[in-house]
Order: C-alpha cells, then structure tokens, then sequence
C-alpha cells in the first residue's frame, strides 16, 4: 500500500516500477499485494480521489474541465463496485492501484494527474480513517438499537424477582430487570467511549504526502471539509504512520466483547439453573443426545472476547518498534480492523437477538430465593432501632448459625429463639421475610427497588434515543 514498495513488472504506471529493472519474485507478488482485503475501502477510495481532485483546482494541477472529466470517471469506476461488474486485473496491488488504473483506461491519460502530490501513503491513512469512522458511526446505531430492545425487556419483566449472587453465592434478592440493566450499564459506557474515540479517528490526513507534505500548496481544509473529517492531522510525518485510531477501535472491541462474554456467561448459568429460557434460534442441539439444547450463540460471544484481544494486542506489537513514517508493517492493519468490525456487529446482533428473545422463569427465579439472602435485612432491622451495624452483623451471623445447627431455614427461627440471641428483637421483625420489602427497601439511585430500576430504565433509553 505504501507508494515506496517496488512493483517490478507491474510497470511503472502506478507503482514505484521506474526504479526497478527486474520482474517481482511471484511469491512476493502474493505476499505484498493487498487488494484482496483493502478493496472493502473501494468507496472511501474513491471519495478521497474526488475531493483530491476538486483541491487540485486550487492549486492549478488541474483545470475545472480536467476535474470535471476525472470526477465523472471516478463516479464510473464507482458504480462499476457498487453494481458488482468491476475487474481486477494482475498488476492491481491494492485498491488505490486498482481504481486509478480503471480511471485511466476510462479517461486516458489524464487520469494520471490524479496523484500530483499524493503519496499511497496519505491515501491509505485516509481512506482507512474514513473507512473506520463510517464503521464506528454504524456500530453506534447497532449499539441503540441493543440498548433499546434490553430497555424495553427490562420494562415488561420489572415485577420479577430473582436472586442476586456474590463469588456464585446467593446474596441479596433483586429485580430481574436490575440484573438486566446490570448489563445494559456497561454497554452504555461502551457506547460512551466509542463516541469519544470517533473525534480523533475523523482528522484528515489527506494533503501529507509520503511524509513531507504537500509540494502543491493544497488545501487540506478544504479536503477535511469536503470528506466530512472534523479536522486536519497536525504533521504530515505523523500523519502517515499513525494508527492510533485503529489500536483504539480493536481496544473499545475488547472490552465490549468482555462485557458481552460477561453477560453470556451469567445467561449460560441462569439458563442452566432454568431462571430463563433461551430461544431455540439461539441454541443447537447435539448429534448424539437427543435432549440437549446447547446455548452455543452465548458461548461464542463468551469466545469472542479472547480473540479480540489477540488482535490488538497484535497490532500494538507491530507499531511499537517501527521508525517514523510509513512502513509497510503498517498493511497488518486492516485485517484485524476488518474482522473486529465484522465481529462486533454480529456480536451486537447476537447479543440484541438473545435478550429480545430469552424468556425469564419467574417460578425458577423465585425458586432460587433462599430466606438466608435476607440475614442482612435482618441486620438493617435493628440498625434502625438504633443498634451500631457492626453489632447487628454479628447478631444477624449468630442466627444464621442458630438455623444452621438447628437444620432449619432462618426465616423458620421463632420469635423466642431470636429473642434469645438479642432482647431487641420484637414481634414486627417477622414481616422482614418478605423478599418484596427487601428489594423495594434498596431505593436509593441504582437500586433494586422499582422505582430506582424504573429510573434506570428511563435514563438508558433516553441516552440510546441521542445516539
């Protein structure tokens, strides 16, 4: 991709084959090329020709009517990708190749203007930003819809309750749809840095040559402007090598696909304990038990989490020994780019599918409530008669172990037997065995109660509705 790699036998129309004498090594051929997989940037190619076109009237490379012709066949050479009917050809090394080479044999020789004072260096940089940022752009529409469709579960599901566990241990009772919005909170964070990350992706490099700048006095302003970047890259030297923008993508992916193997794990594990019930579009069955249903869409996005660091853990061990400016290292990028892309949309998809679908088991779910997860209600009873929490803790602690030595459950325990372990317990502490009074006790902001999940569920889809 870099305008410094030799082409050899390609000729010397579109490369650097002026310099070399000699044809390539067929196998270098095969390893150098990357048309294969940088042709996805065959629109973002061609909108960085048309505005570099459109600056060159500026600066007097070209004339209006010359533009004019060089645009209209850019716009062929797009239709020809968009209707499927464009034709590689050997020589094509990489998609900035590919289309300058179709626009030539549509135009002439005129199409070789085109690159006066444009390296394949800027080129790529800005054709692989444009293309990241049209993703990230799309990934957050993906993202809303998600937070929506879990906001909306979480709404018609808010009245069950099921048992929330600490270290796989039952703890406390919650709502169903508090868990829910447990995982819905971290993809709005999610959703939160992938906007603060798009700003330094969307900067045109466009205008920097192959590290030195442009020698034509180009507008960079106006190609920022007419490509929709926000801003122009401060150094042409930087500009070139720097792929910040994609280790920060693969790094957002990483942590998404974290909290989407997150979420799958704790359906995994409800799903087994029958708290839910997985669609049958989600699960596969095996081919040898006849009975079983096998939640295979949430153990491949458990997978996917350990891949996604892969790659950019990859891609920040190829950058961190390179020399200023473009190298051709540098190619390594777009594979990891393009595949996290692709995962991370189908994961979003998957993970949108799952929960609009899962039906939760309020009888499963209540099932699991043990009266043991309300011990420390039964510590808040006398924290507000007054007693120091401490004290109440290890009160509450004594009757649990009372229970445990009698073989019975805690709420099973008599007004006497209680009484025995502190005189500060009275009649009214029966009515501390209500699962429902527990959870709407936790009112406070981020709460069980349902009102505080209601508030959660509001604040989640009013933040989704802006993206």
């Amino acid at each position: 991709m870099s305008s410094e790699a030799p082409t050899g036998a390609r000729g010397s129309l579109f490369g650097a084959g002026g310099r070399f004498s000699g044809g390539t090594d067929p196998i270098m051929e095969k390893f150098n090329e990357s048309l294969s997989f940088d042709k996805r940037m065959w629109a973002q190619d061609i909108r960085g020709s048309i505005a570099y076109a459109k600056a060159n009237i500026k600066t007097g490379i070209l004339t209006q009517e010359e533009a004019d012709q060089i645009v209209a066949g850019l716009e062929q050479v797009h239709q020809e990708w968009a209707n499927g009917t464009f034709e590689a050809k050997p020589g094509d090394e990489d998609i900035h190749t590919a289309n300058e080479r179709r626009l030539t044999e549509l135009i002439g020789p005129l199409g070789g203007k085109l690159h006066t004072g444009r390296s394949r260096n800027d080129q790529v940089a800005t054709d692989t930003r444009l293309w990241t940022v049209d993703a990230e752009k799309d990934i957050l529409k993906d993202l809303k819809e998600l937070l929506l469709v879990g906001a909306q579960v979480a709404r018609e599901n808010v009245d069950i309750l099921m048992a929330g566990y600490t270290h796989l241990q039952p703890a406390q009772p919650i709502r169903y749809s508090h868990w829910l919005c447990s995982h819905l909170a971290p993809l709005v964070r999610d959703a939160q840095r992938l906007q603060e990350i798009i700003p330094r992706a969307n900067q045109c490099p466009l205008g920097s040559g192959a590290l030195a700048g442009n020698a034509f006095g180009v507008d960079r302003e106006f190609l920022a402007e007419e490509l929709g970047f926000g801003a122009v890259t401060s150094n042409s030297l930087d500009s070139v090598c720097d792929r910040d923008f994609v280790v920060e993508f693969l790094f957002w992916s990483t942590m998404l696909h974290t909290h989407f193997s997150q979420f799958a794990e704790d359906v995994i594990i409800t799903n087994l304990l029958r708290g839910v019930e997985i669609s049958d579009a989600y699960a596969t069955g095996s081919s040898l038990m006849p009975q079983k249903k096998n939640p295979d869409a949430l153990e491949l996005l458990r997978g996917k989490a350990g891949v996604a660091l892969g790659r950019a853990v990859g891609l920040a061990a190829t950058l961190k020994g390179l020399p200023r400016a473009y190298n051709k290292d540098l190619q390594e990028d777009k594979v990891p780019l393009f595949q996290a892309v692709d995962t991370v949309k189908d994961c979003i998809a998957i993970a949108t599918g799952v929960i609009a679908t899962m039906k939760p088991n309020p009888d499963m779910l209540m099932k699991a409530l043990c009266p043991e997860m309300l011990a420390t209600d039964l510590a808040d009873y006398l924290v507000r008669k007054g007693v120091p929490f401490r004290e109440t803790h290890h009160i509450s602690g004594a009757c649990v172990r009372l229970a445990e030595e009698q073989k019975i459950s805690l709420d099973s325990l008599t007004l006497e037997q209680l009484q025995a372990i502190d005189a500060r317990f009275e009649e009214d502490v029966m009515k501390v065995w209500d699962y429902e009074m527990s959870v709407e006790r936790k009112s406070s902001t981020g709460g069980t109660s349902k009102d505080s999940v209601l508030k959660q569920i509001d604040d989640i889809v009013s933040f989704a509705e802006k993206l």
